[in-house]
């Protein structure tokens, strides 16, 4: 593929390239390009939200380029701080290896292993001396620092801020000399710190790597960034059934966007919202399980909520107890699908009828309901729970 044909392709998706005429440049000096991205293995999965930088490499990966894949055994025990309102906790080197494994396996499902080169930054860190790491970060200023949104919001909000936490940005820029990467991947949270990968590289007269970075996927509940922490992620080992039902949980408005970022294309105009979400969650659970899977749980689904045969579909479980039923099902949402429901929204399913328990409606919000065990709680037209 020519450079400028490249270019069109790579930019798609992509939130800011630093700078598109380097690029171009790269991409026509006719050698396979080391594409860096650094992980910190902070928790065993991988969930859609990494996806859209893994695809974004994929994408290199598929033109001829190297991936240089950094696990942070080193950075990982510090957490990165970028878009944290508060410290990280501290892992051990062990749980960071643990979970390295996990993580490799899974970003496989994505990557090509024959042109993945991985690489752990604990191998250099490890080797610096004291004297090393003083030199290092002498070329960096607390002010340059400070200019950090993230650090600038804890301050104003007098919010800790450590010392080591400092040192993340130094530590992922000195990654960058250390592959010779001639390019970066990060979310938008990261443009900071690979941007201190650039001046870092010139100051080693070394080629600086261009920056590309790609957008931040929101979560299940379509206001904060996907992650595992916050409850609000799709993770891409999960059983086909779970990840299935997650993405018909979410909102018609976010589909949109998952559409943009999962599949690479738009949603269709003038479509029907289930169908599409139907299409969505096939696709997904194609790409990271199989066909089979797909089409099973595409079946199931259609079982429970088309055919109306949940007794003998697969559902998700809720645990036998008493409550109003408006406080059950804000419960439901939450505790099954990870979606956050307030009690007005809740009482409006009620009164609308869309609140079933083995078929039978209720719309007052204030019925007093004990849930037994193999009743079935079906609380809208893609949602339903059976109490265990």
């Amino acid at each position: 593929m020519q450079a400028d044909e490249a270019l069109a392709s790579l930019k798609i998706g992509a939130v800011q390239i630093i700078t598109e005429a380097e690029l171009r440049q790269k991409l026509a000096l006719g050698r396979p390009l080391r594409v860096k991205l650094g992980v910190d293995p902070t928790t065993a999965d991988i969930h859609l939200g990494h996806t859209v930088v893994l695809r974004k490499l994929r994408q290199f990966q598929d033109l001829g380029h190297q991936a240089v894949l950094i696990i942070g055994d080193f950075t990982g025990m510090i957490g990165d701080p970028s878009g944290r309102s508060i410290t990280r906790p501290h892992l051990t080197h062990k749980e960071v290896m643990a979970n390295a494994e996990t993580y490799r396996e899974q970003a496989f499902k994505i990557l090509d292993r024959s042109r993945t080169e991985i690489v752990c930054n604990g191998d250099w860190f490890r080797a610096m001396s004291y004297e090393d790491v003083l030199r290092l970060n002498s070329r960096v200023t607390l002010q340059q620092m400070l200019q950090r949104e993230d650090f600038r919001a804890r301050l104003d909000n007098q919010h800790a801020i450590h010392a080591h936490e400092i040192q993340y940005p130094i530590m992922q820029g000195w990654d960058s000399v250390m592959v010779k990467a001639d390019i970066e991947l990060g979310g938008t949270d990261q443009l900071f710190n690979v941007l201190v990968g650039r001046d870092f590289q010139k100051e080693e007269n070394q080629p600086q790597q261009v920056v590309m970075t790609m957008p931040l996927l929101e979560g299940l509940d379509g206001v904060k960034k996907m992650s595992k922490s916050l409850g609000n992620f799709v993770g891409v080992s999960e059983p086909a059934g779970d990840m299935f039902g997650k993405l018909m949980s979410i909102s018609d408005e976010l589909m949109g966007r998952y559409y943009e970022l999962l599949l690479y294309r738009e949603l269709p105009k003038g479509a029907n919202p289930l169908e599409s979400k139907k299409q969505l969650a096939f696709e997904i659970v194609k790409t990271y399980h199989s066909p089979e899977a797909a089409q099973k749980t595409l079946a199931d689904w259609n079982s429970r909520f088309s055919e109306k045969r949940l007794d003998e579909a697969e559902l998700p479980t809720f645990g036998a107890k008493a409550d109003q039923i408006v406080g059950l099902v804000v419960d439901v949402y939450s505790d099954a699908f990870a979606t956050q429901k307030s009690r007005a929204e809740a009482s409006r399913l009620i009164k609308q009828g869309s609140v079933q328990i083995d078929g039978q409606k209720i719309v007052d919000p204030k019925t007093m309901v004990t849930l037994k065990s193999g009743q079935i709680l079906r609380l809208d037209k893609t949602h339903a729970v059976r109490v265990k």
